[in-house]
């Protein structure tokens, strides 16, 4: 799986001085620049001294080619235009007039520059909980892959670690599970979806996706958590079916005390919106289990790589165990049935 080097990348970060230099070159813009976390980028948050409305400022890792931060760039524009009201961050565009610039002068590879509105909201994982918050993520979901379907970019079909149609690469990953139990239970998950879902999905029409609708890349209101205000980090883009990005969503959505139900009404709260076909539905808890394979798999193996790393790699992982022993343990057409009853 040699598309998953770009996981294991060093850090290359971006000083301050150096990031306030971007700032002015590119924008002519002067300001508070302060550090933001990133897995691969260097992102800041600024402040212009102005004291106009904060933002973004992204500087994409080197190993990140230009073509894949424009279909990025490229959805966001095409986002303005097909989906004014969606919660996304908006592209501020340069002195020249372009919304990107592809920058030579911090170390030998280029680095692309860009600068976003900044989304104000709290990190849903840190939000209380609140009824109604899964429905709204569906449908927020559903409104997202309607308004890319448009969208056509040639970064879309470039291979991704974390490209759910490209799983069965993860399997020699799985190496890296000691417990064998665990090891031959992700197995199974990928050998059902090399035998019942793949055939399927080859033949469903692609769109642009946004592939990693995880709590963490949303945010919702303070003072209403049941409202989600931002979807964040289009850096995991490709083109795909659009109900491999309902699958992706939905493995996080996932109440391992109550699956069946969980991921019933996410997918219903979607269905509403975007209709599924019969063909979708039936993909769709294969496709689940299938994305927490992978999670176990990449996760893992990264873990292995960076040992020092290991904890904050597999902090995810007893969930996503527990969520794919609880799909595993369902009768052979609750989940199934739960379904047609949600998306009729």
């Amino acid at each position: 799986m040699p598309e998953a080097a770009v996981l294991c990348a060093p850090p290359a970060p971006v000083d301050l001085n150096e990031a306030t230099r971007l700032l002015q070159r590119h924008y002519g813009l002067s300001g508070t620049l302060t550090p933001l976390g990133g897995e691969r980028d260097a992102n800041f948050l600024f402040q212009p001294a102005d004291g106009g409305a904060p933002c973004m400022l992204k500087v994409s890792h080197p190993v990140e080619s230009a073509v894949v931060a424009d279909f990025q760039t490229k959805a966001l524009l095409h986002l303005a235009t097909t989906a004014p009201d969606l919660p996304v961050q908006r592209l501020l565009p340069m002195r020249s007039g372009a919304f990107s610039a592809v920058d030579t002068t911090l170390g030998d590879a280029p680095r692309v520059v860009r600068l976003f509105s900044y989304l104000q909201g709290l990190p849903l994982p840190k939000a209380p909980p609140a009824p109604g918050r899964a429905a709204h993520a569906g449908a927020l979901l559903a409104r997202l892959d309607a308004a890319l379907a448009g969208l056509s970019h040639p970064a879309g079909e470039l291979p991704l670690p974390w490209d759910l149609q490209r799983a069965l690469g993860t399997r020699s990953l799985l190496a890296h599970v000691d417990d064998p139990a665990r090891r031959a239970f992700a197995q199974a998950a990928l050998d059902r979806f090399a035998a019942d879902a793949l055939p399927v999905l080859r033949t469903l029409p692609r769109q642009p996706i946004h592939n990693d609708f995880n709590p963490s890349n949303l945010l919702v209101d303070p003072q209403a958590p049941g409202r989600l205000v931002g979807i964040l980090d289009f850096g995991d883009m490709v083109a795909a079916p659009r109900i491999v990005d309902l699958a992706v969503a939905a493995s996080y959505q996932l109440d391992a005390q109550a699956p069946a139900e969980s991921i019933a009404a996410f997918a219903g709260a979607y269905h509403a919106v975007t209709p599924l076909s019969t063909q979708e539905r039936t993909l769709l808890p294969l496709l689940v289990a299938t994305r927490l394979a992978m999670v176990v798999a990449i996760s893992g193996w990264r873990a292995a790589r960076e040992p020092a790393n290991a904890a904050y790699l597999l902090r995810n992982n007893g969930a996503s165990w527990a969520r794919l022993a609880a799909l595993a343990a369902l009768p052979a057409t609750a989940l199934d049935d739960a379904l047609r009853h949600a998306c009729p």
